[in-house]
């Protein structure tokens, strides 16, 4: 069994678990992927069909990644000698799980099986419209929709909230979620809950369902489940059915998105609902120097709420993580900037570099001496598949394969302009005579059946060639502004970007390039983003799951980080408060997504809502043993502070 060589004794205690619940406890960069690839491995070699096998994770880039792994071993010199037979086993997001099921078991489940899947915007667009028709200004559409996402999220039914709604808040929330499900109806399409919500209860009402999903997948393997919500607990139990073969991995001291419906208690009460459970603890981190995990042991063994574990490392001692005390948040912006160039002119990467905060406004301070200091960097904002053009291009796609989907039709029919006004696209959904207009309608409709056809007959990234041409799009962009030629450039990388499909019989690769772009995660974005270069500047949230060999984390100061802010998409309209082990959480996973360099920073003074306030380093700071410390200032440092004085004009 070669696949077992090169695991520590814990991962091979892992991999060699067959039959029962099985509780990875994995610390961070403890090799999890790798225990979960060779785990799968080790199951084939036992005889287990691959088929029979389902591994479910958060993002496209860790189900790709562990797809690929898994395609790795079971292929190469290191694989068991079955290695390949009965293809890969399913690995899958566990939205894309249920976008599989809903679709496969259509009927059963109620819903159509070319359904169109609503993201965000689609979403927030539909509240918006309807409190404009309440013509009230009270709420935001992202504190109602929160409001719908966290009901539907946690398995509350609409009946279910509009018995218990009682004030005028939630009598409102509960109308506008009724309008809401109907105009989803209306355009057969399911948001981003649904997928879910929908799954469950498909598996929950039809006992047929269930039992064929129970008898395909014997072996179940969860990664990331101290992230599991409810709804995802509840679908992987049953589908685990009385085997009870569920192999769950996870890190109570990674669990920072409650506030996204995950529920801790599902990790601290997996060994009272599996009283057998075999439990392995992966404690060998392989990623940082001793250092690093000295800093970040100290911190998280503060938190209560957790399954007891202690890291350790065989690497390199490292240097000493720097901290930072910084006049003000500019001071602080440009003491990063200053030390990330000493780092480049060094040897490391600009992509191996990253700079983590707590709130996203916190870049714009950070942006501004990396522009002046002639830094490259990427801000992780807006995401490839949220870019104006390339969700045009969606649209038509989306808009060929769901002639129901009136907000795609209502997107594109102005793109490039027809013409085409709001009255006359009324009159086409309710099939009035459009009199002057018609040849105008008739000629986009063509268009779209054209579109159609070739998403239909073609392969995934020639169908896009198509409707980039075809709508006018390419014609659009072509020949003007460098914007211009940007914009067109984004729309080519759409095509390039469903190549990975070809393999697929059409209409498949369109349906699964539109599942991408609907599904895509904050990760996934910055896995694309990164190989183009420059420094990762991103929440501490964003860079979950993610490695560089130096970090900066920044903002280190009471009321930042730890957050006490409560006015958050999390917290507005009933959710519940902060958590500040959730936020030791936090801080315990931006410590250890750095290799071989940390650097932590504060400012003493910071610019809030336009008034300069004092601020006090952060509580987590005073955990870390000063031995591992070292002083901030150098020679570089002290050199450049005029330069800084002169670009804030503060002298």
């Amino acid at each position: 069994m070669k696949y077992l060589e090169g695991l520590n004794t814990a991962q091979k205690e892992a991999v060699l678990h067959v039959d029962g619940p099985l509780l990875i406890v994995a610390g961070a960069g403890a090799g999890k992927t790798k225990t979960i690839v060779h785990r799968i491995a080790h199951l084939i070699e036992e005889g287990i069909p691959a088929s029979s096998i389902l591994a479910v994770t958060f993002t496209n880039k860790a189900a790709g990644e562990m797809r690929d792994r898994v395609r790795n071993l079971l292929s190469g010199e290191r694989g068991p000698a079955s290695a390949g037979r009965g293809g890969l086993p399913l690995v899958a997001t566990f939205h894309s799980l249920g976008v599989r099921l809903l679709r496969e078991f259509h009927e059963e489940a109620g819903v159509p099986k070319n359904f169109s899947i609503w993201d965000r915007d689609d979403s927030l667009r539909a509240v918006k419209a309807e409190l404009k028709r309440l013509d009230t200004e009270e709420w935001t559409p992202r504190q109602i929709l929160g409001a719908i996402s966290r009901e539907k999220g946690g398995g509350k039914t609409l009946a279910e909230y509009r018995e218990r709604a009682s004030s005028r808040r939630e009598q409102a929330v509960a109308h506008i979620w009724e309008r809401y499900e109907q105009a989803l109806k209306a355009e057969d399409s399911l948001d981003f809950d649904d997928l879910l919500v929908r799954t469950l209860a498909l598996v929950r009402e039809s006992a047929k369902t269930l039992s064929l999903l129970q008898n395909r997948w014997r072996y179940i393997i969860v990664d990331e489940y101290q992230d599991t919500s409810g709804v995802q607990y509840e679908l992987m139990k049953l589908l685990s059915g009385e085997r009870g073969n569920m192999c769950v991995v996870g890190d109570l001291d990674q669990c920072i998105y409650t506030w996204r419906q995950a529920e801790i208690e599902n990790l601290l009460s997996f060994e009272r609902v599996f009283p057998d459970v075999k439990v392995v603890r992966l404690e060998q981190n392989y990623r940082s120097t001793r250092t690093i995990i000295a800093a970040a042991n100290a911190v998280i063994e503060k938190n209560t709420n957790r399954i007891p574990k202690t890291l350790f490392s065989e690497n390199e001692t490292g240097e000493p993580i720097t901290m930072h005390g910084a006049l003000d948040e500019r001071y602080e912006a440009w003491f990063v900037a200053e030390r990330a160039a000493l780092l480049i002119e060094r040897g490391v990467p600009p992509q191996e570099i990253a700079v983590l905060y707590r709130e996203n406004s916190q870049s714009r301070v950070l942006e501004e001496a990396f522009l002046h200091a002639g830094l490259p960097y990427r801000v992780l904002g807006t995401r490839f598949f949220e870019r104006k053009e390339v969700k045009d291009v969606l649209s038509y796609l989306r808009a060929a394969q769901n002639p129901k989907g009136k907000s795609d039709l209502a997107r594109i029919v102005g793109v490039p302009p027809r013409g085409i006004g709001k009255v006359t696209l009324e009159k086409m959904a309710a099939g009035i005579p459009l009199g002057a207009a018609s040849s105008k309608v008739a000629a986009f409709q063509a268009t779209i059946a054209a579109i159609r056809h070739a998403v239909n007959t073609l392969p995934a990234s020639e169908a896009v060639r198509f409707c980039i041409e075809a709508s006018g799009i390419q014609k659009m962009y072509s020949g003007k502004t460098e914007e211009d030629a940007e914009r067109l450039g984004n729309v080519r990388e759409l095509a390039n970007l469903a190549a990975k499909y070809e393999s697929d019989e059409p209409p498949t690769g369109i349906e699964r390039l539109l599942e991408e772009a609907a599904l895509q995660s904050e990760q996934d974005e910055l896995d694309l983003q990164r190989d183009k270069g420059g420094i990762s500047l991103m929440t501490v949230h964003a860079a979950k799951g993610l490695e560089f060999d130096a970090v900066f984390v920044v903002g280190l100061e009471q009321g930042l980080f730890p957050s006490l802010r409560n006015d958050d998409p999390s917290t507005s309209l009933g959710a519940r408060g902060r958590d500040p082990e959730e936020e030791r959480r936090l801080f315990y996973v931006a410590l250890t997504r750095a290799r071989k360099r940390l650097f932590l920073s504060y400012a003493y003074e910071r610019t809030k809502y336009g008034t300069r306030e004092g601020a006090l380093p952060s509580e987590f700071l005073s955990d870390i043993d000063a031995r591992l410390l070292a002083d901030s200032e150098s020679a570089p440092a002290r050199q450049k502070r005029g330069l800084l004085d002169d670009f804030y004009e503060i002298r």
